[in-house]
């Protein structure tokens, strides 16, 4: 009888419906199949809502690129943290692209910083998003490798405002549908103190405490690899915009050789179609002192 009964629950066990995490790895298995992109984003650090935000760039690119993600979200709320992927041999190459959206500017491991830079040389395109361009720049070698595979030199911001940004480069494909002029409801202008040698600014904003042009939408090429970067996107209202999500859904697919010359996505690389995404009413975290 007992003999019975345990291959009564095996036979059971084996019948049992999936799990809900059984489900999302299967869920996450199809959509992967459908999508022609793999992305990876990076995320996590100081002074931003990046719980949200992650919610908006992965949404937002999916509905107009057909594309998949891995979230790599980790260091809490400080500066100093070594993101883990990093670490791990050929870390870049399982992806078609990198967006970056982290904020830890207190790493100094020169080493760890210029590995980074170094994945991308080979050829991984990249995008660079807000308080990258700010991470690892106490490093005192490895800064400089970060900065020029973003394409810009940035350590500091202005006050924070609304930035009217200008579109400069209206007839490249990336800035396609996007206004002569976009003046956000709040932000933060990035002070640019030097665009490396392959940068090709796209927008600008003029600074009222510095009293000068900074670029804010650029390309870059580095190595092998084609770069996308913005320093709009402190506030998550900024980001969940359909000018800011168009820009960079753009972008993306620039960086990855699929965005034809009127700035469409090629034939198969559509994304699921714009809808709105609902987020909760979260401020970025005030910066420290």
């Amino acid at each position: 009888m007992i003999r019975v009964c345990l291959t009564l629950l095996l036979s059971l066990a084996v019948l049992a419906p999936a799990t809900a995490a059984d489900k999302t790895a299967a869920d996450k298995n199809e959509t992967e199949k459908k999508t022609k992109l793999k992305g990876l984003l990076i995320t996590g650090g100081c002074c931003h809502d990046y719980d949200n935000q992650k919610l908006i760039i992965t949404e937002g690119l999916s509905q107009r690129v057909s594309i998949s993600w891995d979230v790599v979200h980790e260091g809490g709320t400080g500066r100093d943290h070594k993101v883990s992927v990093y670490k791990e041999a050929g870390w870049a190459s399982r992806y078609d692209v990198i967006v970056h959206n982290e904020c830890f500017g207190g790493v100094a491991d020169d080493d760890f910083v210029k590995s980074i830079a170094a994945a991308h040389f080979e050829g991984v395109p990249a995008i660079f998003v807000h308080c990258s361009l700010h991470s690892y720049r106490t490093a005192p070698i490895g800064a400089d490798a970060w900065r020029e595979l973003i394409g810009v030199t940035s350590r500091r911001h202005e006050k924070h405002r609304g930035v009217l940004v200008q579109n400069v480069n209206q007839f490249n494909p990336i800035m396609k549908d996007f206004p002569t002029e976009w003046k956000t409801d709040n932000g933060e202008l990035y002070i640019i103190e030097q665009a490396w040698p392959n940068c090709v600014s796209l927008a600008q904003a003029y600074g009222e405490d510095t009293k000068k042009v900074h670029p804010v939408i650029w390309t870059n090429k580095f190595g092998k690899a084609k770069v996308f970067g913005t320093s709009l996107g402190h506030h998550n209202e900024t980001m969940n915009n359909d000018v800011w999500l168009g820009v960079v859904s753009r972008g993306l697919l620039w960086t990855v050789g699929k965005l034809d010359e009127d700035g469409n996505a090629m034939p198969g690389f559509e994304g699921t179609g714009v809808k709105p995404i609902k987020l909760p009413g979260l401020k970025p975290v005030p910066e420290k002192k």
